[in-house]
């Protein structure tokens, strides 16, 4: 892995890049000269998902790069179509085969969807299980849970989730969620970590980007790394994924640090699904 980037440990004992390049929105016909240049760059751990239909495309760029598949961190996350046991096994076989991979560093359920399946997401969760430990998912977790639901995982089931996938940023900061997480040894790994670039503009973050000579970009990146949060931004042009990896040779001081996270709106911030509501599922 690239020493420039600082290796979080996981509640299972594996490690995880703390910056990833992730390839939502992503086209799939995109995927592998996107990845290719993030892997050029020095990321080495990419985020995919089955319902990002990119998959073959992360697996084809890392296979063209020459790196050792034990060198590139490989996460991917259940459709919400395959949340019934068997469904999700040949979903997992089908993300194995599209990486060209036999096994995947971290795989997560994507979405709770607790207003389908019977609201019972443990059920998916014990499948996971079965994966981490034939060893074919070295690690396992979570996206978009909650704590109730996190509870309800840890009531019935045996294996903690290693990492929680979750949207944050300036304007969702979900410390609640975060908390949890914390005080239960879950990594917390956020997803939009720039709100889709939607605090790019805040003035907030341009005096703190102003202040320390950076671009808006980095500064709410490395608010991020600061927090103690893994994130996965992505970008289709080299010169941003370049940008987004460069966040590990400055620092933000305290008040620039609660000025962004000042910016704050709570729920009225979030730009993605609810988790106690989402129930999409594609082809739906």
């Amino acid at each position: 892995m690239d020493s420039a980037i600082p290796e979080l440990t996981l509640n299972d004992g594996r490690t995880i890049p703390q910056l990833g390049f992730g390839v939502f929105q992503v086209p799939p016909d995109e995927t592998r000269t996107a990845v290719e240049a993030a892997l050029r760059v020095g990321y080495r751990h990419i985020d995919t998902a089955q319902m990002y239909r990119n998959e073959s495309g992360v697996g084809e760029a890392i296979a063209a790069s020459g790196l050792d598949r034990a060198d590139v961190f490989i996460t991917s996350k259940l459709s919400n179509a395959a949340h019934r046991p068997d469904d999700a096994r040949q979903a997992f076989e089908g993300t194995l085969k599209a990486l060209g991979t036999d096994y995947i560093d971290l795989f997560l359920i994507h979405w709770p969807l607790p207003t389908r399946y019977d609201g019972d997401f443990v059920q998916t969760w014990r499948t996971l299980e079965e994966f981490y430990r034939e060893g074919r998912a070295r690690s396992i977790g979570v996206s978009n849970f909650t704590p109730h639901q996190l509870g309800r995982l840890r009531a019935e089931t045996e294996v903690r989730p290693a990492v929680n996938q979750i949207e944050i940023h300036p304007y969702l900061t979900n410390d609640v969620t975060r908390a949890y997480d914390v005080d239960n040894e879950i990594a917390n790994e956020a997803y939009s970590p720039i709100a889709q670039g939607a605090v790019l503009a805040d003035p907030a973050v341009v005096a703190v980007a102003r202040e320390v000579g950076r671009t808006p970009a980095q500064v709410v990146l490395r608010w991020h790394i600061q927090r103690g949060d893994i994130v996965i931004p992505k970008s289709k042009t080299e010169e941003r994924v370049r940008e987004n990896f460069a966040l590990f040779d400055f620092e933000l001081d305290e008040p620039s640090m609660a000025s962004i996270s000042d910016l704050d709106r709570g729920e009225q911030g979030r730009i993605g699904g609810d988790p106690d509501s989402m129930d999409w599922i594609p082809g739906n």
